[in-house]
């Protein structure tokens, strides 16, 4: 099926409740079901006649909009590929993927058409669309749309025809193309919508683009943030907060910066939320501390997943044991949660880096690590990409039991006795030297209780042990004495950093391989 006709049925059944709402005061718009899926059938007319097909690919770089929505409905219904680039990347991301999939037409306001100026990339494209009320040299106005009469032009499609393109940031390597299908788009709606108990008639203030898909299949209006969300942790909370007393969302998802960059302008920014999901990041115990103590009578959901598989586990923190948050506190590492319904996970010995497979499902399961001991972590399931474009990156993160794809996630972690999972850290964060084998999560959970510790990042440096601290604003980070008298691993020696070096996405994880840099400078 057609995973744009989920967003059809919502028009069908509460045409003209809110499906989008962006804004405020008087620039405040609403879009209702039935708006959406009217415009979307509108647009799927002009990519059309702009000489569009099934099995195009369109760039979006549009902004989170009521806009980007009906693109991404129209390209839906159309057969064609919507590639959507990391709107935090820089122009060289964005090349390197263009790279990786020429597309065949951009949409996007002006700003993001002088691009085709830069780089060849991105004049090579034939056909633009621009979203402003005024013309672009070379594209065409998106809004034209507007003039076509809707008609249900359903192209062809089925399970494994590709939906939408996504990249991963490439930190560690040209990034890889992740293609999902019309298929695997349907299986990822039902395991958030199981996941997150996504409900008609629930108003979220969604921050990120997939999970607005779901909410637009399941029938929740979705408030758009009035917000730059390229740099999650540097937003702008006044218009963010005046939004969230006008709109009164019931739940929101986002990364743990942008909560917390909230609770910083005003500590009750998360009450009267039912619930928070946060994810894409390590939600250490003083984070997850932190958002509960702020709305004791919210839900606060710390939820697992990647790029690849999104989601792959959840864990409420009021479900979280007094023995749990001691483990943690301990450096046993973070609890995340059951894995979701539709997922299989198990773990197997540590051997990143190095392809694995096939197996036998025998040899498969008398591989896999038993209860309490750390490894990688592998999973499988209808939402889990079975692969990148090309095959390009399969090799490295990709095996088959019985012909069965699983993927490598590249994260460590171990199961309880309860099939819980226990993340470590990155698997190429691992540190192995004469002392053993230690993984990063332990020690910079128990780091982050410590007075004088706002991040921190555990790593090998030189044949040392290297504890990274970045102090909260005007106060001092720990002596070396007390680090080692604290920790529960050797520490040789200790960095005070102003600012920690974190990802672009959710600028919540510790990007190791820019840390090493700058201990690097340091000598």
């Amino acid at each position: 099926m057609n995973v744009a006709r989920l967003l059809s049925q919502q028009a069908e059944r509460r045409p003209d409740a809110p499906a989008l709402i962006e804004g405020q005061g008087d620039d405040r718009r609403v879009c209702t079901f039935g708006e959406l899926n009217e415009r979307a059938r509108q647009a799927a007319m002009l990519l059309r006649n702009e000489g569009l097909d099934p099995g195009d690919a369109v760039l979006l770089l549009q902004p989170l909009s009521i806009e980007l929505y009906v693109a991404v409905a129209a390209l839906l219904r159309r057969g064609i590929v919507a590639m959507v680039p990391d709107a935090s990347a820089g122009r060289d991301h964005l090349a390197a993927c263009c790279q990786r999939r020429p597309p065949d037409a951009v949409i996007g306001p002006p700003k993001a058409h002088l691009l085709r100026l830069l780089a060849s990339e991105f004049w090579r494209i034939p056909t633009a669309f621009v979203t402003s009320r005024w013309p672009m040299p070379g594209a065409t106005r998106w809004q034209a749309h507007r003039r076509y009469v809707p008609a249900d032009d359903w192209a062809p499609v089925d399970t494994d025809t590709p939906a939408l393109l996504t990249f991963t940031s490439g930190s560690t390597g040209p990034p890889k193309a992740a293609v999902r299908t019309h298929g695997h788009l349907h299986a990822q709606y039902t395991a958030l919508r199981d996941a997150l108990s996504l409900e008609p008639g629930q108003v979220d203030l969604a921050t990120l683009p997939i999970f607005v898909l779901a909410n637009l299949a399941r029938g929740l209006t979705t408030v758009l943030p009035d917000a730059d969300l390229r740099r999650p942790a540097a937003v702008n909370p006044e218009p963010l907060l005046a939004q969230i007393r006008s709109e009164r969302p019931t739940r929101t998802g986002g990364s743990p910066a942008f909560y917390e960059r909230l609770l910083d302008a005003t500590p009750d920014a998360l009450d009267g939320f039912d619930c928070v999901a946060t994810g894409g990041a390590p939600l250490f115990p003083d984070t997850l501390q932190r958002f509960q103590d702020a709305a004791p009578d919210t839900t606060i959901l710390a939820v697992y997943g990647s790029t690849e598989a999104e989601p792959i586990a959840h864990v409420a923190v009021d479900a979280i044991r007094d023995d749990d948050w001691a483990a943690m506190h301990e450096g046993e590492g973070l609890l995340v949660g059951s894995p979701v319904d539709d997922v299989a996970l198990r773990i197997l010995p540590d051997q990143w880096g190095t392809p694995i497979g096939p197996f036998s499902a025998s040899d498969f399961e008398a591989a896999c690590c038993s209860p309490g001991t750390t490894g990688e972590i592998v999973v499988a399931g209808p939402h889990v990409l079975p692969g990148y474009l090309d095959g390009v990156g399969d090799e490295e993160t990709k095996f088959e039991v019985d012909g069965t794809r699983w993927h490598r996630t590249g994260d460590a972690g171990s199961l309880d006795e309860e099939g819980r999972l226990w993340l470590m850290g990155r698997c190429h964060a691992r540190i192995d030297d004469e002392r053993g084998t230690v993984y990063p999560f332990g020690v910079e959970s128990a780091a982050r209780l410590l007075s004088g510790v706002q991040r921190a990042a555990y790593v090998a440096h030189e044949d040392d042990r290297v504890l990274a601290v970045e102090p909260p604003p005007g106060e001092t980070s720990p002596s070396l004495d007390r680090l080692r008298e604290a920790l529960p691993e050797p520490i040789d020696a200790a960095v005070t950093l102003d600012a920690m070096p974190v990802d672009r996405r959710h600028n919540a994880k510790i990007d190791y391989p820019a840390l090493q840099s700058r201990l690097d400078a340091r000598r």
